[in-house]
Order: C-alpha cells, then structure tokens, then sequence
C-alpha cells in the first residue's frame, strides 16, 4: 500500500486541551476520570448503584471536557444565534480541524477548492434530545445543525473543500474505520489530502443509563483492562482530527511528517456469537489483514495499543486473538507491549481510536510508551507467560533493535465492524544547510480582534520559554507560512529568540520595543503599492551585498545583468557594485553608475515581486524611469540595459560635445538631463530605435507629464525626449494618488519619504544594513494588508515546520437556553 503521512494533529481529550498537554497526562500516568459535572446532570438524581432501576444509572463517573457549551461563531463566521442551534459535537470538529490544520502548517483558506477529504466518526446525538424536549424549537435549522453528515459537511462547505464529505458511524470503531475510508480516498487520488476526526460528546444522560442496564459500566468509573478485577468501562467524550497526504507529497511539501500509515484493514464479525459480541477469529483476521496490506511481519511490530474496553469477556479475546498473530515467526527476544488509552481518559466511543491513533503517534514521536494503568493481578484467562509480550505499568522508552519503529492499533466496533491500522514512525529528513544565513528574521501572528491577537502573542511568549530548542528561523517560518493572516496583526524584526521573547512580553504587557510594530487596530483590506525608483545619486558601494550573497532571485538577476552588460562595460558589474575595497570604486562614473543602478534597482523589484509585493504602478526619475519602465513591460531587461549604457555614455561624453547639462536633486537623487548635439541625437536615437516597444502592463507614471504614460511611451521619441526635458516628479507623485490610496515602495533612497504619499517605504538606505532596513519595509507593508508571499520569502532557506500555539478560539456560551423562544430560535 501507498504509505499515507499524517502531518497535523489537534484534540480535546478529558484532562487534556491540545497534543501536548494530552501526552503529559500519558506519560505522568494520570488518570482524568472524574465524577459526572453537575452541568451535564444532577448525578445524584440518576445514581444508583444496583444496575437494571429503571431511569438510573450505576455509575456517577465518566470522562469529560470543559465548557463544551462555548464556540467562537466569529472565526468561521457564524451568527451567535445560528451556533447555538448547532451539535457541539460539530461546533467541536470545527474548532479541533482548525488546530490540526495549523499543527501541520496548513492555512485553511488555502484549501479552497482543493480536492480535501472529510471523513469524521461520530455516533450520538444528545443534543438532539435537549432541543426536542420542547417540539416548539424544531424548525427549518434543526436539520442542518444536528445531522450527523452535517459534521463533515459543515467543515468542507466553509473551508471550500471539494473531496469527499463524510460521516462514519460504526460505533467503537468509528474513528479507525474513517482513516481507514480516508486512506483510501487518498490512494485513489479521489482526495489530495483529508482530514479526518473522531467525536462525541455526552450531554444528556439517557446513553448512560442504557450502558448500565446492559451491565458493561464499571462502578468504580475506570477501564481496567486486563486486570482480574476488570468489571466493565466508562463512558467519555472528546475530539481529535488528524490530517492526512501521501507521503510522497508531504516530502515533496517539506510538511512535518509525524508518523506513516503503512496499511489497515477493516472486516465484520459477521453471524458470530451475537450482534454485539466480540469474535476472536474476526479479530485475527483483520489484524493479519493489515499486516499484509501494509507489507509488514507481525514480529516487526512493537507495540499495540488495544481496543481494551475492560470487560471480562473482551478482554481475554483480544489478548489470545492478538497473541496468535503476533507471535507468528517472532523470536523470544523481539518484545511486543500492549497498552490501553481507555485506562487514562475512559472509552470515548466514537472517537476512542482517534484517541488510540492520537497516543501512538505522540508515543512514536517521544519514543516512550506509556503506562497502563490499573492492572494489579492479569486476568487468569490471558496467558503472556513465555512470550515476548508484556503489558508496561510504568512508562517504558521505545526501544527496537532495527528502525523503524512499529505499532498496530486495534477498534473493534459493538455491532461487529472491525479495523486495525499499522503505523510507523516518521521518517529522518537529512536537512540542507544554508551557509549564508539570513541575520535577521520577522515573525508575523494575527488574529481577528485585539483581544485574541495579545492571547496568541502570549501563547507565543510562553512557547519559546519551554521550547528553548526551537530555532528562531523556524519557527518564523512556520508562523508566516503556516497561519492564516487575520486582519489584526503584530510582525517583529528580531535577531534571537531570547529578543523575541522580550518582544513579545511588550506587546502584551502595552509596551513599545524597538523593531515590534502592530495595526494598532483592523488592517486595510486592500492598498495598491507603487514601485517608485530613483535616479542618480541614491547608489552607494556594496549596496545590496547582503541581499546578493543570501537571497537567490536578487543575485540570480544581478547575474543576468551583469552577462548582458559585458559587452558594454569595461568594468564587470558586480565589480562596480562590490568592489574589493571602496576607494577603489567607479560607482560614481557616470558611464559605470547608471547601468549599475539600474540592475540594482531591477533586481530589488523582481525581489519584492518575488515576495508577492506587485505593483499596481510604477514611477521612476532619470534612470529610475527606465527601471519603471521595463519593470512594466515597455521593453525587455536587453534592451534597458542597452538603453540605459547608451544614456551613460552620453552623459560621459566631453562637455564640448554636449551644449547643456542641468541636474535637480529629488529626495537626494540626481536626475540628469541633457541638451544634446545633432550627432549625439543621431547616435542614441539610432539605439533607441531598435529597441523593441510594447505598451505597459500596469499604470506607469510619466515623469515628463506628472500623469499616467501615453502610447507614446513605447516609441523612441519618447526617450528621447527624456534625455533632454525637465522632470516633474512632485507633480508624479499626486498624480499617483488620484482616485486611490497607494503605498510607495522607494526601491533606493537615502532621506526621508515626502508627504505627499500616505506612505513612503525605502527598499534600501545607505547607514542600514540590507536586511534590517528590507524586513523593516516588508514590516510595514505587512501591518497595512500587503499580501506577502511567505513561502517564497523563505524558498532559499532549509527551515522546518514546528508544532506552534494554535489560534486563541475567542469562545462565547452557544447553547439551548430554557428561556429561548421558538419564534428566537427561527430568526
């Protein structure tokens, strides 16, 4: 089979909020079952010990989430009183997706359209039953808000996803069944990628009271298998999502694989002992199953998390199924462990294998195993004695004498669907070291209000407190690349992570630090961005040489220019712009300077378009318009430099041949202009005219007129009389906010921006190094709703995505009120 990666995680477990927190509470051994909140039911109205009382249960326990009746509607755009029509198992699948996209570095938006899977078990439907205990609250929205398919459907229609969309019910294993379907899908190339969950939630007590009449719920409220006490489960509720490509693509997208699904199988009891009784050659055939699927020896694999529901019949059927197939060709010393999940949080149902799948990956990622607890004395009808399998009671590393590691997990459905899944630990990517790192980074977070942004800033804070092993650039990288960007945004350009803490601790605490900037309220949805480029006098020695020596686009284009110029220049190019030392510089000749400036500026603006900053116009002044120009189109990069080295030369021939020359200083650059003899007319116009003309590909502003070019700018007259007539390039620079707002991009300046643009950004300025003064501009183009190409930002860099804080859900209480009228709830 096709080995499928998951590469995104995201749960809400009894005792635990996200992945992290879940692997704690498994390797410290808790235990998160606790009595039945008084916000579900009142425990004492429904107990009763002797099970069979009609309307009684004989257990007060279970495992449960935190306020399950809060949902944050804004982030996926759901009126408030639409979502608390909603199943909170839905709203939950919303939410817990959410995070698992964000675990793999995945923006949501980003999948619109896509061929995305959606394959979520889920079983009960409690709330159901809260909304019909008064008919009058039944209206056209009730479908909708608590079908099962809903729960899938719901996350495809708002994130766009355009794969398959489904619900998967088969009881204990739905949640296996469902990765099972989604591998498929994956392999079929039916869906590009899928994410796949397992919910249930316990809000009403009827299940409960069911459970213990069929005498399967353990008094004391803890799953004890294998133990020879073992006297039945408990019932518990929560969500996982994991997210799903093939492996080849997830290598191919640089994603962080967590662990590889080699195979699975999926099989029915068929006719067997009775409908919901547990048959041990069904289960021995769908775990060889698996193994074969997946090419896999049963001796390779070493550790099964079991179905292990604790009761006394289940158990030593799945112990001797498991036993027969796992010591198929297994020497004495290949030990196997087996372990259980439902003795930490309890039997979560329909999502109890996601809960399963969830442990083994972290399991396979920590290369631990962690306890199972209560066992004290092994159930006399198991027998392990003699054979490398062993139940850990205490956390145990993850030890094999060859890699990979391997594990199989079990989920046997109550109605006789079964499935097992072969998983093996994530593969070891050799990563490419870049020798020319970049000195410093920028890290953009946003959210949706003020509010959530100061949360997820400090989420951030407290990240890089106890992951002192992250490092900075990745961890930039993921949160650039891997979020959704929110029109409430913070970016800071920062040096070192012990900095961006510091950075971060200001901002939440209302303080001002040197290189963090916010929106100081909602980002402009839309601005257009002007490329405005200098003339001379705005060129420095060693401008650009840190871009040059880190940044491929900007060199690769230098390169370029520098092979056309070749044939005229006699100075290479990149010996102008870097020479040995400085006091050995031409830069300031004018045959050398013009045509070095205009690379110069050229490779910046294929920079920054490289980045995802384009141009809705560009601008420029003496050499500066002819960089505008050939940046729109007007003429290829050839012949502007051909062009421009034309120009120089002119402007280098003797005075006598020349009748005047005038110069005018903008923003401290020098536009100069000439009056020229008939015989240097003749030679430049002769150049120009072979000059291949077409006409822009963007708004380009004339700096002749002051307005937007004519036809006219693609003839050689045009240029001609560039050469010679005066510039207004104030009068540009109004005319380039008429009718818009445009943000001005300097690709080079020295001093300050005019205030006759709202804002004027400098690409580079001679006193600021390269970087600081590039990631501040892209700072600043960020905070005002530039869309920022993040990927491309870091192609040349071998960063790796980290598992970062996720977004901080701004929840509001969603639920069926006594006091909502039918005629409120149908608004």
């Amino acid at each position: 089979m096709e080995p499928i990666a998951i590469i995104g995680i995201g749960c809400r477990f009894p005792g635990a909020e996200n992945p992290e927190s879940f692997w704690n509470l498994l390797r410290s051994g808790g235990d998160a079952i606790t009595e039945v909140p008084s916000d579900r039911w009142d425990i004492d109205a429904f107990y009763d010990p002797n099970p069979g009382i009609p309307g009684k249960m004989s257990t007060r326990w279970g495992g449960f989430l935190n306020q399950v009746d809060q949902f944050d509607p804004g982030l996926f755009g759901i009126l408030p009183r639409r979502a608390k029509l909603i199943d909170p198992q839905h709203r939950l699948v919303l939410e817990v997706a959410w995070e698992a996209l964000e675990d793999a570095g995945v923006v949501p938006a980003k999948l619109a359209g896509s061929k995305t899977g959606v394959f979520i078990a889920i079983s009960h439907n409690d709330y159901d039953r809260i909304i019909c205990k008064d008919i009058a609250r039944v209206n056209a929205h009730h479908g909708p808000s608590t079908y099962h398919c809903i729960a899938a459907n719901r996350l495809s229609h708002l994130l766009d996803l355009r794969g398959p969309s489904m619900a998967v019910d088969t009881a204990c294993s739905s949640s296996l069944v469902a990765v099972h379907l989604a591998c498929q899908s994956l392999r079929t190339r039916e869906s590009q990628m899928a994410l796949v969950g397992g919910v249930s939630l316990i809000l009403s007590p009827e299940e409960t009271i069911a459970s213990s009449h069929a005498r399967v719920m353990a008094p004391d409220g803890r799953c004890k298998t294998f133990d020879a006490n073992t006297n039945g489960y408990v019932r518990s509720e929560g969500c996982g999502v994991v997210v799903l490509k093939r492996l080849a693509d997830a290598v191919r997208d640089k994603d962080n694989v967590l662990a590889v699904i080699k195979g699975s199988a999926v099989n029915q009891n068929g006719l067997g002992n009775g409908l919901t009784a547990f048959n041990g050659p069904a289960q021995q055939a769908v775990i060889s199953q698996a193994l074969e699927n997946a090419e896999v020896a049963p001796a390779e694999i070493s550790y099964v998390e079991v179905h292990g529901t604790g009761t006394p019949l289940g158990d030593p059927i799945e112990a001797n199924a498991l036993k027969t197939v796992l010591m198929r060709d297994r020497s004495p010393d290949q030990l196997c462990w087996i372990g259980s999940v439902k003795t930490n949080i309890g039997y979560l149902e329909s999502a109890s294998a996601m809960a399963s799948l969830i442990k083994v990956v972290l399991s396979l990622k920590h290369q631990e195993i962690p306890a199972h607890l209560h066992l004290k004395n092994l159930n006399p009808r198991i027998s392990l004695a003699g054979t490398p399998i062993s139940i850990p009671t205490e956390c145990q590393p993850w030890t094999v004498d060859t890699a990979p590691r391997r594990a199989g997990i079990s989920a046997f459905g109550f109605g006789g669907t079964n499935s097992h899944l072969i998983l093996e630990e994530a593969p070891v990517f050799s990563t490419a070291v870049n020798a020319s790192k970049r000195p410093l980074h920028l890290l953009t977070l946003s959210a949706k209000s003020e509010k959530a942004l100061r949360e997820l800033a400090t989420r951030y804070e407290t990240y890089l407190q106890s992951h002192t092993e992250a490092a900075l650039e990745d961890v930039c990288f993921t949160a650039n690349v891997g979020r959704s960007h929110f029109s409430y945004r913070l970016a800071v350009v920062t040096q070192s992570t012990t900095q961006l803490r510091e950075q971060l601790s200001a901002f939440v605490a209302g303080r001002e630090a040197v290189g963090l900037a916010s929106s100081q309220g909602q980002t402009p949805k839309s601005r257009k961005i002007a490329f405005l480029f200098c003339g001379q006098g705005s060129e420095y020695v060693n401008i650009g040489r840190q871009l040059y020596k880190t940044q491929l686009v900007f060199r690769q284009t230098l390169d370029g220019c520098n092979e056309i110029l070749r044939p005229y220049l006699e100075k290479p190019l990149l010996e102008i712009l870097y020479p040995v030392s400085s006091q050995a510089s031409v830069l300031r000749e004018n045959i050398y300077n013009q045509p070095a400036l205009f690379a110069l500026e050229y490779a910046l603006a294929k920079l920054w378009q490289s980045w995802g900053i384009k141009p809705a116009s560009v601008m420029g002044y003496g050499v500066g318009e002819y960089v505008a120009a050939c940046v729109a189109g007007v003429f290829s990069l050839e012949d502007g430099l051909k062009l421009i080295t034309a120009r120089a030369g002119l402007m280098h021939i003797p005075l006598a041949q020349v009748t005047t020359i005038s110069e005018s200083a903008v923003n401290g650059c020098k536009s100069a202009t000439a009056t020229l003899t008939s015989e240097t007319r003749y030679t430049f116009e002769q150049i120009a005219q072979a000059v291949t003309y077409s006409t822009p590909s963007m708004d380009l502003v004339s700096s002749l007129t002051g307005k937007l070019v004519t036809d006219e700018i693609a003839t050689p007259d045009y240029w001609l009389n560039h050469l010679q007539q005066s510039e207004r390039f104030a009068s540009e620079l109004d005319c380039s906010e008429q009718g818009s707002e445009i943000y001005s991009v300097a690709e080079v300046a020295q001093y300050g921006s005019s205030d006759d643009v709202e804002l004027q950004l400098p690409g580079l300025c001679q006193g600021q190094s390269d970087w600081q003064q590039v990631l501040e501009t892209l700072r600043e183009l960020y905070l005002v709703g530039a869309s920022v190409d993040w990927s491309n930002f870091d192609q040349d860099y071998p960063c790796r995505r980290l598992q970062l804080p996720t977004y901080p859900f701004q929840r509001q209480r969603c639920w069926i009120e006594a006091t909502d009228s039918a005629t409120e709830l149908s608004r």
